[in-house]
């Protein structure tokens, strides 16, 4: 990772992605297009993990799904064993061409 870049790590939250969004679509675009082209990005990336459990965008990454095995484990409180149920969850990997 670059040095420089990690020391500048912030966090990026909606509102600060719509305004990058609007900045790339140009002068004309409104802050209501940005918000409905991520919203119809995000909801096709879900349908799509949804649909086939894998969505992978060349040179982007990969959205996929991952099962947890069912597990027992202990709250840390009580010392009591609790039985924790199969889960599937959505990983990311980032391409390889991701340099930070």
């Amino acid at each position: 990772m670059n040095p420089e870049f990690a020391t500048n790590l912030t966090r990026m939250n909606k509102s600060e992605l719509l305004d990058l969004i609007q900045d790339k679509l140009g002068d004309t675009a409104t802050r209501r297009q940005a918000e409905e082209a991520l919203t119809a990005v995000l909801s096709s990336l879900q349908q799509g993990v949804i649909e086939s459990g894998k969505v992978q965008l060349v040179g982007f990454g990969t959205f996929a799904t991952k099962v947890r095995a069912a597990r027992v484990a202990r709250n840390p409180r009580t010392g009591e064993e609790v039985s924790v149920p199969e889960k599937t969850q959505v990983t990311f990997k980032a391409s390889s061409s991701w340099e930070l």
